[in-house]
């Protein structure tokens, strides 16, 4: 397909640009300085795969329809969270880069709401068009119930190298027009392939319909879990919290993130831990003190464990 032909821009592009006063080129709009900066990128690249690149801050909320809802019906969704480099304004820590992949009845808003900044990237992929890639041989119920796509389903995915390498090569590599699209679309479906190779890892072997105040429950959840890094989780205190069983937020928790709460948690602490040590402001000590550690050794090869490398020598390094 030569060009930003109307066949492979969205139409939710259009709309957009309608809105805002502008037009859409090479598969762009341009957001126009009165309502903010940054830019909408979208890209069809045929009937089973699109791409949405959202990387604005504007100056106020801007709703807009999307005309092709009512298409999606057999697409999934993989949403790419904090992968864009901010210039302007550091990172906090909670901003951690994470994939989203939720069936078509999962609306993703229901967990990151629609703000005035974002940076984000969304690729949709219709479920009978892996189910011919992938032969899943019955191996993977995740991938299996997945690819059925006949109910509520959310997964989370950390952000790992080697997917973050290929977010690189598709946000700033320059490619000539002829390839553009070709080039975009093979890294869309390598980002999704080794997104699906991840999940495929993943152990359920029954996996529960979600609803909106599941979904939501579970992330307060997590946000409060967070907000305490210096206390371990108590899971009795969290269900009381969630209103749920200590059963059903252990089950509903590792099958949206693929791991138990506690080792959730003490993942999260490891990374804010390396976070702080890059900072260079505090000590091994003080970082560990502040993270919940009493005792330094221990913090030392909880560290190692998730880390790689004891905490002073990667302060040394960073």
């Amino acid at each position: 397909m030569k060009g930003d032909t109307r066949e492979s821009v969205p139409n939710v592009l259009y709309r957009l640009a309608y809105v805002l006063g502008t037009v859409v080129t090479n598969w762009t709009v341009e957001i126009p300085e009165e309502f903010g900066t940054g830019y909408c990128s979208g890209f069809v690249f045929n009937e089973n795969i699109r791409l949405l690149i959202l990387n604005y801050e504007l100056k106020e909320d801007l709703v807009i329809d999307n005309p092709e809802v009512n298409d999606s019906a057999s697409m999934l969704l993989f949403k790419f969270q904090n992968v864009i480099p901010k210039t302007a304004t550091p990172s906090t820590g909670r901003e951690t880069p994470s994939v989203l992949i939720a069936t078509s009845s999962i609306n993703t808003d229901v967990v990151i709401p629609i703000h005035t900044n974002r940076a984000i990237l969304n690729v949709e992929v219709d479920a009978n068009y892996l189910k011919e890639l992938v032969d899943l041989s019955g191996k993977s119920p995740v991938l299996q119930s997945l690819f059925d796509n006949t109910q509520p389903l959310l997964f989370e995915e950390q952000m790992f190298p080697s997917l973050q390498d290929i977010v690189d090569q598709l946000m700033t590599e320059s490619v000539d027009a002829p390839f553009k699209l070709f080039f975009l679309r093979v890294k869309a479906e390598e980002l999704i392939c080794r997104l699906l190779m991840a999940l495929e890892r993943r152990d359920e072997k029954q996996l529960y319909s979600l609803n909106r105040q599941d979904i939501d429950i579970i992330y307060k959840v997590k946000e409060q879990m967070l907000d305490h890094l210096d206390m371990p989780p108590v899971i009795n205190e969290l269900a009381v919290t969630a209103n749920m069983s200590p059963s059903k937020l252990k089950r509903l928790f590792r099958q949206i993130f693929g791991n138990s709460i506690f080792s959730y948690y003490q993942a999260f602490r490891m990374k804010e831990a390396a976070r702080l040590l890059t900072a260079g402001t505090l000590t091994v000590s003080e970082v560990g003190n502040q993270l919940g550690f009493t005792n330094l050794s221990h913090f030392s090869r909880v560290f190692y464990d998730h880390i790689g490398t004891k905490p002073k020598q990667y302060s040394r390094l960073h």
